[in-house]
């Protein structure tokens, strides 16, 4: 590392793009400090240690890790010798309410055969989607690795060579059809609008390549789960220099002028040359930043946003295991339109919800004691909404939930519980400090994405860079970790290499 004196960097938040964010600077030679208002390393990647169980909060594997072998390669580091991973294959189970269900793998062969169960006419037509998929994500990936400060971007090349294959126009479910007749195969490639916390019927058709990323680079779990690897940035980051300050919450922004000076804290304040802001977007402005330092992000504009679902979540720990239910289940509901529409739309509690089930315990032996395992619940939920009275509804809706949960397999589930934490999105709000408990950030629609989202250089405030789901390219740990790539490269053109 440098021995000359370097320019000082505060990292708010300690969540993925931070840390990214952090191992980047320092790489760099910035001097970094990363403060995290909570008392654990990864925010939403962050960890649940109870009763001897272990769960990750929210993504529970990972996907495309181009991006983070990059990050590693940059601060001399093999992604692959630093964290265990295994490959889930199956990669998951789709369980269709309405009767029967889809094994996703791997090996196309194997996948196209699982299909043919439900139309050979589309398993004769997967290749094909993986060939337009191929062919979109390459046209893409530009645009997703460069910031969009200016509306003038749109017309760079590799963004105009992009449109014609993303079809923005079309929904993800629309752009399925030209490949998949059936609709329980268009949805077994298209609940990953989920990922967003969108609805397939809505969500544009850039995100087919969702799916097709898992195909082609498969889901991996990491030893331990997802905030292992959190762990292992934090380390590399301090074996490299990175100081960090936890359970100590940002209480406000510094300034010179326009210009962020540093991060005033409950013990005491840092001044720095430029302040990453990895806190959730919209919380974090309306608390920290001054609402006449922001006029092209008022309040009112910020509420008048569009904003994902949340998440009902249910972290249990189990004796006993459930050896023929799969590392990941999706149960599908029977009408997926109206259960999407509850959501998204009525913003009610379905009386037919969707959910997604992990059972980490079959692959990973050191998530709970020996005899014990861990279950992982997530249910798509309305975010914050005057509808729902979380205080009133979290033990009957936990009641419902358990019943839903004997449809993938999980028979007398309730009787085996032995640790049981449940998550609404009060708790996301509260707890983590999410805006309206929107577990997914800010949506995912045209008018939110690329220059219409928050820039990686927060125009309003200099010195001032984003980092995370809430800002360009989005949410979902790889463009998470793209975001931390974008804003380092953004503020070395700024400051200059320290």
């Amino acid at each position: 590392m440098p021995t000359h004196k370097a320019k000082n960097v505060v990292v708010v938040g300690a969540g993925p793009g931070g840390l990214a964010s952090a191992m980047l600077l320092r790489s760099e030679g910035y001097n970094v400090t990363v403060i995290e208002r909570g008392g654990r390393i990864g925010g939403r990647t962050g960890a649940i240690e109870a009763d001897g169980y272990r769960f990750d909060i929210g993504p529970t594997f990972f996907l495309y890790p181009r991006v983070l072998e990059d990050v590693f390669a940059a601060c001399g580091r093999n992604l692959w010798d630093e964290v265990p991973m295994v490959k889930v294959d199956p990669m998951y189970r789709v369980a269709f309410e309405n009767g029967g269900e889809i094994y996703a793998r791997s090996d196309l062969k194997e996948m196209q055969e699982e299909i043919s169960r439900f139309s050979p006419q589309d398993a004769e037509n997967l290749p094909k989607y993986m060939a337009d998929n191929t062919a979109k994500l390459e046209r893409f990936r530009p645009v997703l690795e460069n910031e969009f400060d200016s509306v003038f971007d749109y017309l760079r090349p590799s963004v105009l060579q992009s449109l014609p294959m993303l079809r923005p126009h079309r929904s993800l479910d629309r752009d399925l059809q030209r490949h998949f007749s059936d609709p329980r195969v268009r949805q077994a490639f298209s609940f990953q609008a989920k990922y967003l916390g969108m609805s397939p019927f809505q969500c544009p058709s850039l995100f087919s390549i969702l799916a097709f990323l898992e195909y082609e680079h498969g889901v991996w779990h990491p030893k331990g789960g997802c905030n292992m690897v959190m762990q292992r940035m934090a380390d590399i980051a301090r074996e490299d220099g990175v100081e960090f300050r936890l359970s100590e919450p940002v209480t406000k922004l510094m300034f010179e002028g326009d210009r962020v000076a540093g991060v005033e804290t409950e013990k005491g304040r840092y001044v720095a040359d430029a302040v990453f802001l990895n806190a959730d977007f919209a919380q974090a402005m309306t608390d920290l930043v001054p609402e006449k330092k922001r006029p092209g992000w008022s309040d009112a504009k910020i509420a008048s946003k569009k904003y994902s679902c949340s998440t009902f979540m249910m972290y249990l720990g189990i004796e006993g295991h459930y050896d023929d239910v799969p590392h990941h289940t999706i149960l599908l509901a029977d009408d997926l339109q109206t259960n999407i529409d509850d959501i998204h739309a009525a913003k009610k509690l379905s009386d037919q919800p969707s959910l997604y089930v992990q059972n980490a315990s079959i692959n990973d032996d050191t998530l709970a004691p020996p005899g014990h395992s861990t279950i992982y619940v997530l249910v798509p939920v309305p975010h914050e909404t005057d509808g729902i009275h979380w205080g009133n509804e979290t033990s009957r809706f936990a009641d419902f939930i358990y019943k839903r949960l004997e449809l993938v397999g999980l028979k007398g589930l309730r009787d085996k519980v032995r640790y049981e934490k449940i998550v609404t999105p009060d708790g996301w709000r509260d707890d983590l400090n999410i805006y309206k408990g929107a577990t997914f950030n800010l949506s995912h629609n045209l008018r939110q994405m690329l220059y219409f989202r928050p820039h990686n250089r927060f125009g309003d405030v200099p010195g001032l860079y984003l980092v995370g789901g809430g800002t360009h390219p989005g949410s979902g740990l790889p463009v998470i970790f793209e975001s931390a790539r974008i804003s380092t490269r953004l503020l070395a053109s700024d400051l200059g290499h320290a």
